[in-house]
Order: C-alpha cells, then structure tokens, then sequence
C-alpha cells in the first residue's frame, strides 16, 4: 500500500480525492528540493490537530538538514509554527524558523494545499533550509547534464495547473516560448523588476527587452549557464536553462542575492567589533586580576590574601571566556573550552606540594552564547575552588568529574568530588561563593540547582537553558 495512502486513511479525515491529490503533488518534491537545494516536505493534518508528514524529499547537491527520514512522524504547533499558520488561516507563510524533529534548526516557507473545489487546505508544502546554512558556491556540487534535466523537469511541473509551486520557490522565474516572449513569470520575477527600475511587467514583453545578461553570456551547448551580476544595487544570480517543451524555449531563474551580500558584510564588520570588545574586557579584566595579586603578595593578613585570592579567581573566570570570544569572533563558544580554561587557571591557583587532585571534564562539547558561558565560567570556578579548599583537606589526592549532558532544551552539568563531604543542612548561607552559584543558576540560566554530600563526597548538579533569547528569536 502507497505509505502516503496509508498514512492518511490512518491520521487524517481526507477524502480518497483528496489523498489522490496529496499523491499526485507528491511527484514533484525531489526536482523541486534540487532546484531549490533544500528539504521539501508535504503535511497533512492529523486527527490531534497537529501535523503529520506524509511524503518528503532530499535534495541531491547538497547537505540536508536530516539524517534520517521523518515520514510518519508529527509536525506539533509549538515547533513548526509556519505549518500551524498556514493549516489556521489557509494562506503561505514565509521564512519563519521552526525546530525539527530531530532538534534541528531550520527556516521553513510553507504553501497550502487545497483541495479541487479551492474551499479546504487538505496539506501544506514545506521548503526548509538550515538556519546556519552558509553555503558558498564553492562548495556546491557542479551541476551535471542530468540535473539540468532535472531542474527542466521541475520547472515543467510548476505551470500550467501547478502555478501555485511557483510562488514556493524563493527565486524569480521567467518562462520563455519559442517566439522569446515571457510567456510565465512569478511574482516575486514581477516585483523583482520593478525594483530594478522597469515600468511594465515582463509578462508578455519580448525577452530581449528584459534581458539582464549580455547575449555573450548566454546558455552554453549544455542548455545551462549561470551568471552573477550587479544591477544597480542589486546583487543577481541568473540561471538559464533550456527546456524540453513545445511551447516553451528555455526559463530564467533569477536570485536576488543583495539582502545576503549586505548581511555578509555587516557579519564581518560585526565580528571585527565583537573580537575588539572582548579582547578589550579581557585585557581590562586581567589589569584587575594583576592589581590584585600584586595586593595580595603586599598583604599580611591571611584572610584578606584569601578573598583577594578567590576574587582574582572570579574575575579570571570571566577574563577567560572573553579571551575565547576574542579569538572566535563570534558570540559564542564552546562549553568544553570554557571549563577547560577554569579548570586550569583554579588548578595553578591552588596548587601546592603534595597535593595531587585529578580533574576530569567528561560528556558532550557544544556551542552555547556569551551570557551562557559566563555564568558556566562562574559556577565552575566557584565550585571547584570549594572542592580544592574543603574537600581534601587532611588528603593528598582526590578526583573531582565534571560530566557536561546536552539536552533538547536544557542542559546539565555536574560537578563531583570524592572528598570528605558537608552536611549541606548546615551549610552557612551567607557565603558569598554559595550566594554566587545559586543566584548564576536561578537568575542567569534560568535552571536548578541541587547540592548531595556525605561521607563519600559531593555531588553538585545544575542546568540551563540551551539559549538564553526571547522565544520569537529562537522558534
């Protein structure tokens, strides 16, 4: 039985008319994921009123965003947000960031299907590209003979009854007839056109009055070219391509690549800032740090040497995150490098002879932001120093782990020492060390915090937020 029968007749309350439709569209995702170069996917809706994908396709050139397939699964509200609308108010819904369901990240434009009589959206069809895609051309795969036939066979698919899958497609596209008239062309090539300065739509003109290429640079013996031009402020990608057709000559696909060139080059002048603020906050950090161990070497007291001691610990803690921002250029880091760099700037700072304590860092490695990083940088610092200072105190050797877990939404980390123990019911609660975790994890990242010690040693547990945004930057 046809999976996408199967899956209908199973989840949703569609028509056999209607799945025949689902079925009929179902022919065109893969020429149209590789003219696109990303997933396609179609959703029908389910009986729980979410999603459920019946068919789906991966593009042939480059990376998708999914290792396996999703067929059968459900697409629920709260993650695919462009679905939910589209499927609400019967209408498209572009460029809006969703969560996969693998936990992925993508952008998803979406356009409904609707049944024949037009008065009931039966699916919706989806295009979804990563949201760190950073494709270079590059990188891209060269196109051969056979996938300009299958870019022709997607195009063929997109007119006639099908001129809807036109508006799918994130490029504007011009179709020409055997007389070189613009017979097709969609809205985004209208309105692209007129940006660029002409008067009249491109519908029905000659295509030598609206070419933007010389003819020197036009298609190849191979029916394909393609061309990167500035037109005014505009940054253009044209691809032509011939057809197989008797009405139609050849299309023109047309990527308007100005909104991504600016984005490039604010990106780059962004990290120039961001690499020159943080190396500047580190520098103005480790002045502090060195201002007071120059204090603490002049101070008798031994109490004083010993908070001047585990302030400058702090204030490196932060000094050190900033230095790995500085070199990445970007507002994030790696979580393992962050502790890492704790760990051994709390080691140098309690070492002393024979005294031999092992610390292991164990688990997964990600990226998360400043604020993250920071605050973990903090709690760490606060943390070990605890454990170096009163776990080991009448021994020579002790092993404190810290395991690091990914989460789908929050994370953990874990901090464990085999030393001597406290009874935490006692604990003072006015210690500015302890003050400082519980007010990092609670205020800062969002997350809990739980402390077990006994005879056998301390187990500190805490999480976070993956990210730390407003919920409309991250969905």
């Amino acid at each position: 039985m046809d999976i996408i029968w199967e899956l209908c007749k199973k989840y949703t309350d569609l028509t056999e008319e209607e799945i025949a439709t689902i079925q009929g569209m179902s022919a065109v995702l893969q020429p149209l994921a590789n003219l696109e170069d990303a997933d396609i996917f179609i959703d029908c809706p389910s009986w729980d009123g979410d999603a459920i994908v019946v068919a789906e396709a991966k593009p042939s050139y480059v990376p998708s965003s999914y290792k396996k397939t999703v067929v059968g699964l459900l697409a629920r509200k709260e993650n695919e947000p462009a679905v939910a609308r589209t499927f609400r108010l019967g209408v498209g819904t572009k460029q809006m960031k969703a969560v996969t369901q693998e936990n992925g990240r993508t952008i998803q434009s979406v356009e409904p299907i609707k049944n024949t009589a037009g008065d009931r959206v039966i699916g919706v069809l989806i295009r979804e590209q990563r949201v760190d895609e950073q494709r270079q051309i590059s990188e891209r795969l060269h196109f051969s003979e056979q996938s300009y036939e299958q870019i022709a066979n997607a195009l063929s698919h997109m007119v006639g009854s099908n001129n809807w899958l036109t508006e799918c497609i994130d490029e504007a596209l011009l179709m020409v007839d055997r007389k070189g008239v613009v017979a097709f062309r969609n809205s985004l090539a209208r309105d692209l056109y007129r940006q660029l300065g002409y008067i009249d739509d491109p519908l029905g003109q000659i295509y030598e009055n609206v070419r933007l290429v010389d003819s020197v640079d036009d298609a190849d013996q191979s029916g394909y070219s393609v061309i990167e031009i500035t037109v005014g402020r505009h940054s253009l990608s044209i691809k032509r391509i011939q057809l197989e057709s008797e009405d139609m000559a050849f299309a023109v696909v047309i990527q308007d690549n100005t909104w991504k060139k600016e984005q490039e080059k604010a990106l780059i002048l962004k990290s120039v800032a961001i690499k020159e603020m943080h190396h500047r906050v580190k520098n103005n950090l480790q002045t502090i740090a060195s201002l007071l161990r120059l204090q603490v070497r002049r101070s008798d007291n031994e109490e004083t040497r010993k908070v001047l001691g585990e302030s400058m610990n702090r204030i490196l803690s932060i000094a050190t995150t900033h230095e790995l921002l500085a070199q990445s250029g970007v507002d994030q880091v790696k979580i393992g490098e962050v502790i890492l760099n704790i760990k051994n700037n709390t080691v140098r700072y309690f070492a002393r002879p024979h005294f031999d304590v092992n610390i292991t860092l164990e688990g997964d490695d990600f990226e998360v932001d400043s604020d993250i990083a920071t605050s973990v940088a903090l709690i760490i610092n606060e943390l070990l120093q605890n454990s170096l200072q009163y776990a080991f105190q009448d021994r020579e050797s002790g092993l404190i782990r810290i395991v690091v877990t990914r989460g789908e939404l929050y994370s953990r980390i874990e901090v464990i020492d085999n030393g001597s123990g406290y009874d935490v019911e006692n604990v003072r609660t006015d210690r500015l060390g302890l003050s400082i975790v519980q007010t990092m994890v609670k205020d800062k990242l969002r997350g809990n915090l739980a402390v077990e010690s006994g005879p056998g040693g301390t187990h500190v547990t805490f999480d976070f937020k993956n990210q730390i945004m407003d919920a409309a930057s991250v969905t």
